[in-house]
């Protein structure tokens, strides 16, 4: 027997339940944490790899504002390794800040290209945000961004190699050898890593190579240039996306997330440094590569 009230009770309680926080469990905050860690500052791109994860291993989003907000704190989350490196680049950081003090001549320095290399993303990135979140969040941008960028690193390897053997180690730059030229260029290849799966590492060690760093003195003025761009990334997703992330998220999962981004962040940083000054761009090359060509398979199968 139908009852009249029957419909109406029915949307009202999915109403009810559909206006309740979606929320984050430890468990996904855990996943993200691990991998924005360790993806951050590896040439294979954070926000790619954590776009894959809330696509094929975590819930999907309840309601548009819960992705919404999933897709906010996969940028706030880097504040986590943010912090790592920020420790581990302590003596650096510190000389910048003689430097602005004008009580260290090589930190200002070192600070000024920090400041031109950023320059370009501070620009260009707060017009492009929304668009690139509507367009580029999918499988198959990440995808293109991920093959284009591997075949950009092994022709940047090889390019490395060639040098190398033609040109004596003193003959590489080192940090103090950067102009603001070098810097500004920099700062465009970082650019480009605003396309999920690019990534922002690849592209700024890959100029630091094409400026004539060595490679360790790549990778480092990509993790000091890092600091800068991340910091300024999630805390303007942090302060646009406040709100929709505070309805729909839970703080104690979204602070864990951070902390074990920060933890596993600090552990790939060191390794990263050692692994390149011996090996080069090789193996996150036809990881990419791989990694793209399976993406491809799910995406058109």
């Amino acid at each position: 027997m139908h009852c009249v009230g029957q419909g109406p009770s029915a949307e009202l309680i999915l109403e009810s339940n559909q206006t309740q926080p979606s929320g984050m469990s430890y468990r996904d905050a855990t996943i993200f944490g691990l991998v924005e860690g360790i993806t951050e500052f590896l040439p294979i791109s954070s926000t790619g790899h954590l776009i894959l994860v809330s696509e094929f291993l975590s819930e999907k989003p309840k309601t548009k504002e819960h992705g919404v907000a999933i897709n906010a704190y996969l940028i706030v989350i880097q504040a986590g390794a943010i912090l790592a490196v920020a420790l581990l680049y302590r003596k650096e950081i510190w000389s910048i800040g003689l430097g602005i003090l004008g009580l260290d001549p090589r930190g200002r320095r070192l600070g000024m290209n920090l400041f031109w290399a950023f320059l370009p993303a501070a620009m260009i990135g707060p017009f492009l945000d929304d668009i690139i979140e509507s367009a580029l969040f999918g499988l198959l941008p990440i995808a293109i961004a991920l093959l284009a960028g591997g075949l950009l690193m092994l022709w940047a390897e090889v390019r490395k190699k060639r040098q190398s053997t033609e040109l004596s180690s003193s003959d590489e730059k080192t940090l103090d050898d950067l102009t603001s030229l070098n810097s500004i260029f920099i700062g465009l290849m970082q650019c480009v890593a605003m396309w999920p799966g690019t990534s922002r590492s690849m592209m700024t060690i890959v100029g630091g190579y094409l400026v004539g760093l060595e490679r360790a003195k790549a990778a480092e003025f990509s993790f000091l240039l890092g600091l800068i761009t991340l910091t300024a990334a999630a805390a303007y997703k942090g302060l646009t996306k406040w709100e929709v992330m505070r309805d729909n998220l839970e703080l104690g999962p979204v602070f864990w997330g951070c902390l074990v981004a920060g933890m596993s962040a600090g552990l790939s940083v060191y390794w990263l440094v050692g692994y390149l000054t011996r090996r080069g761009l090789g193996l996150f090359v036809w990881y990419r590569i791989i990694l793209s060509f399976i993406i491809f398979y799910f995406y058109f199968s």
